[in-house]
């Protein structure tokens, strides 16, 4: 009989003000565990993570001395990285592993770099959403190899996208913060506003307010607010509909260990017109006939967004290629069944060559 999995996640897992990938994953990722018959105790961490209040980080410790010696506990890394006083003490007796969906330092968490890598060292193994992510984490937290494992989301089944006309409606999925480039996008359309298109930007604008008022700030010194639609965050149906209406999906992400929205898209078969930072060109990947089911440019520049968009808007060619090794790369996803698969690998080898 396979053990128990205690998954520790951020109390606001199913906030719908607060959609991530995160959350998505760790959601997709319970669901399936459980329907291929694997137990699963969900411990909600509430709590200002990665920075929690004494209150929060004093209820995470009990919620782990709760825990009996040698169960298997997988804990998200925002709740875990940041506070290793409350997790290394009970690292030892429990059989940890700790799933790190992006750095603390690459959102900005000054400071949380030395706590991330204690936390990391005394796990028993670490998670990350891809070998990209992987290695980094390797080489910047100086870990066993051997005991850092990536293991990619899935993505659901989605219809295919009708799209609008074809090319002129654009959408970006993302939270607005300084990370997701929504300042570069701007400015790229900008370059382009002398032709047609229509922009939705959906995703959280309560993490960084200062990136969201810069952003419309440049919005209404360019003269987009009435093409560029800062929609807020959209789940559920309201989130399929604006993807049923894209043309084309675009993340002018400057950091990315994976980038879920990519395979969200293409899922629809919508063509990815996004950075070439980090993880993002293996998530984009090709068709099975070596075709690119979208377009690559460089992070933070938003002249190389431009010619990208403005290419796609005028070459009804590219258009119809990349739309079709979108709809073949649709073909080639893994689902989260696939994810639950390997997540549950990786917990059953826990504690088997610790010494």
């Amino acid at each position: 009989m396979t053990a128990e999995v205690c998954f520790v996640v951020p109390g606001d897992i199913d906030d719908p003000d607060v959609p991530s990938g995160g959350n998505v994953y760790d959601r997709r990722l319970c669901q399936e565990l459980a329907g291929a018959g694997r137990a699963v105790r969900e411990i909600p961490a509430p709590g200002a993570w990665p920075r929690p209040d004494a209150a929060a980080r004093a209820d995470l410790g009990r919620s782990l001395a709760a825990l009996p010696d040698g169960a298997v506990v997988l804990m998200d890394g925002l709740v875990a990285c940041g506070v290793p006083d409350a997790v290394v003490p009970h690292a030892s007796r429990l059989r940890l592993a700790v799933l790190v969906h992006l750095p603390l330092a690459d959102e900005g968490g000054a400071g949380l770099e030395p706590l991330e890598r204690a936390t990391l060292h005394a796990a028993g193994a670490v998670v990350a959403t891809s070998p990209w992510a992987m290695k980094r984490l390797i080489g910047r937290h100086d870990l066993d190899p051997a005991r850092v494992h990536a293991v990619a989301p899935g993505v659901d089944p989605a219809p295919l996208a009708t799209g609008t006309d074809g090319a002129s409606r654009l959408l970006c999925v993302a939270s607005v913060t300084p990370r997701k480039g929504h300042d570069v996008l701007v400015e790229a359309l900008a370059a382009v506003a002398d032709l047609p298109w229509k922009c939705v930007c959906a995703g959280s604008l309560d993490r960084d307010p200062g990136q969201v008022a810069r952003v419309r700030e440049s919005i209404g010194r360019h003269g987009l607010g009435h093409r560029v639609r800062l929609a807020g965050p959209l789940t559920g149906l309201r989130l399929d509909t604006v993807y049923g209406a894209a043309d084309l999906a675009v993340l002018p992400t400057r950091s990315e260990t994976y980038g879920m929205v990519v395979t969200e898209a293409l899922a629809r078969g919508i063509p990815v017109l996004t950075s070439d930072a980090d993880g993002v060109p293996g998530t984009l990947g090709h068709a099975p006939d070596g075709t690119a089911p979208g377009l690559l440019v460089p992070p933070d520049d938003p002249a190389a967004l431009a010619a990208a968009l403005r290419r796609w808007l005028l070459d009804p060619g590219l258009r119809d290629g990349l739309r079709s090794a979108a709809r073949l790369r649709r073909g080639a996803l893994h689902g989260w069944d696939a994810t639950a698969r390997r997540m549950a690998a990786v917990l059953d080898g826990l504690g088997k060559d610790r010494t």
